[in-house]
């Protein structure tokens, strides 16, 4: 099974091709950078000023907390997600599909691993960044514990992996880019309400709650509102397990469809 997937094939080289997506965003950094700086503003304002007002407190793990202090993190969390999952569906896509930028780079020594590695790589690296824009703005309006807060860097690029793996794999098996929307209404959404982003998920039926804990986006909410809060848990060493193990288990998924999707 191992040879079969060519793991064996992953080199060093993969970083060009995470250092080829670098040199474009730096040409685009700033309408990069103006969504993780403006989004946590509005969402806060909306949030905080509209329906903060409706609901003042929210009660998690036993202590009440603020509405806006509860998603906050969630927020964070949210884009970890976004950044990562979208970077290797619809980008990688593109650069796939429609610019040949993958074959292009398998005309070079670069191995289908190195190449699919990579992109991964660089959408970990996209939630790094905008999770560091995002941490900057929020702690502002005094949401953040530190130093806790700032282990939420290294989380974005766990989840980033995990959540980049998971869009990679849905590249290598839609048809077309209009496909895309079956698995962001199937898989994203669901996730984006229900995994105790906007509400704790001990409100939701017990059936319900156990399908929560299901999904990465739950274990990466809890993580990112403990560091926030700066709380710790002994379930947070399983949501760091869970999300781990979930990229460990889906990488090789995804150098399979790709590797199928490329080479027919």
């Amino acid at each position: 099974m191992i040879d079969r997937l060519r793991i064996g094939n992953l080199s060093w080289r993969l970083i060009r091709v995470w250092s080829r997506n670098f040199v474009v965003y730096r040409k685009i950094w700033f309408i990069n950078f103006l969504v993780p700086l403006f989004e946590p503003i509005l969402y806060l304002a909306a949030f905080g000023i509209g329906l903060g007002v409706l609901i003042k407190q929210v009660n998690y793990q036993g202590a009440p907390v603020s509405y806006v202090l509860f998603i906050a993190p969630a927020l964070v969390a949210i884009t970890i997600m976004y950044n990562a999952f979208f970077e290797n569906t619809y980008t990688s896509f593109v650069r796939m599909y429609y610019q040949k930028t993958f074959d292009a780079m398998l005309a070079t020594p670069l191995s289908l691993e190195d190449i699919i590695a990579g992109e991964i790589l660089w959408g970990a690296t996209k939630s790094v960044i905008a999770t560091a824009i995002m941490l900057i703005v929020i702690s502002c309006f005094g949401l953040v514990q530190f130093p806790q807060g700032l282990l939420v860097l290294p989380l974005s690029f766990l989840g980033g992996l995990a959540f980049g793996t998971i869009g990679m794999i849905f590249t290598g098996i839609v048809p077309s880019i209009d496909m895309f929307n079956l698995p962001i209404f199937l898989f994203i959404t669901p996730m984006f309400l229900f995994s105790g982003t906007f509400f704790p998920v001990s409100t939701l039926p017990g059936w319900a709650q156990k399908l929560a804990l299901a999904l990465p986006l739950t274990h990466l909410v809890n993580l990112c509102r403990a560091f926030f809060l700066g709380k710790s848990a002994p379930d947070l060493a399983w949501s760091v397990l869970y999300i781990t193990a979930l990229f460990v288990l889906l990488f090789p998924v995804a150098l399979m469809v790709m590797r199928k999707r490329l080479i027919s």
